[in-house]
């Protein structure tokens, strides 16, 4: 064979060997970290009610059960019992500080209810100590419920219209969903949120879909909470770790799959 023929074969086989993966001696690339099932704790799983109970009390509140898999509020049932106090439920079993929460959940025409964390015991309800995931029926809501009274009072220019600090995905009267992303589903049907809490960085998720972020216990926090709806609650967020939590607005509501991973 001629040198130059050998001369092509070899530089062939070079570059053959270059562009083989498994042959390359380039650095490699970052590897993906997998997220494992074994990385969440259910907090209900269909089956069990297991470590929920009602704010502060031993058991849960007439009307939370299960029903098809769900953990849900039958307001018939709750209303069949003689009782007045909280309906709001927390999983008590142990708290949380930084986390992720991932849960399911769909409410009726009307509906109205929200998701609470680093909530404490001792006050009148979770919305004073907490802050919340709200969860509502967007569209219709404020054509079914009297709004002025309560909207009034914090200087709304249309008092009669669902605000937009009390639509769905919002840190409720603190900051607001950013509607060009959000994707809510009509009521009756299935929507996912997720609620990513560090000391650095809150996000709120709606189906898939980021809807807000926010710097805890910042300046532009602080100014926020000093300048509406919890400027009188000198406790509202304080706390850096709490329970997990549930409201009933006196509606039915329905939820799948809550899951929480420690951050």
């Amino acid at each position: 064979m001629k040198k130059s023929a050998l001369f092509a074969l070899i530089l062939l086989a070079g570059l053959a060997c270059k562009n083989n993966p498994k042959e390359s001696t380039e650095p490699s690339a970052e590897p993906v970290a997998l997220e494992s099932e074994s990385d969440w704790v259910y907090l209900f799983d269909g089956t069990s009610t297991k470590g929920w109970r009602g704010y502060g009390m031993d058991s849960l509140p007439p009307g939370w059960t299960i029903k098809d898999s769900t953990l849900t509020f039958d307001t018939e049932l709750g209303l069949e019992q003689d009782y007045e106090g909280g309906k709001d439920i927390i999983y008590g079993a142990e708290e949380f500080d930084n986390f992720e929460l991932y849960l399911e959940w769909k409410i009726p025409e009307g509906g109205n209810s929200g998701v609470f964390y680093h909530v404490k015991e001792g006050y009148a309800g979770p919305p004073v100590v907490a802050p919340e995931y709200q969860l509502i029926d967007d569209e219709n809501y404020a054509n079914i419920h009297d709004l002025v009274g309560y909207n009034s009072q914090f200087g709304a220019e249309n008092p009669e219209l669902l605000q937009d600090w009390q639509m769905t995905g919002a840190d409720y009267a603190m900051h607001v969903a950013d509607e060009s992303q959000k994707e809510l589903n009509p009521v009756g049907e299935w929507n996912s949120s997720k609620i990513v809490f560090t000391p650095e960085k809150v996000e709120h998720w709606l189906n898939g879909k980021k809807l807000l972020e926010f710097v805890p216990w910042s300046e532009d926090w602080q100014a926020k909470k000093n300048s509406g709806k919890w400027d009188n609650a000198p406790d509202y967020a304080k706390y850096k770790t709490g329970y997990i939590a549930l409201q009933d607005h006196a509606s039915p509501i329905w939820f799948k799959n809550i899951k929480i991973k420690r951050l």
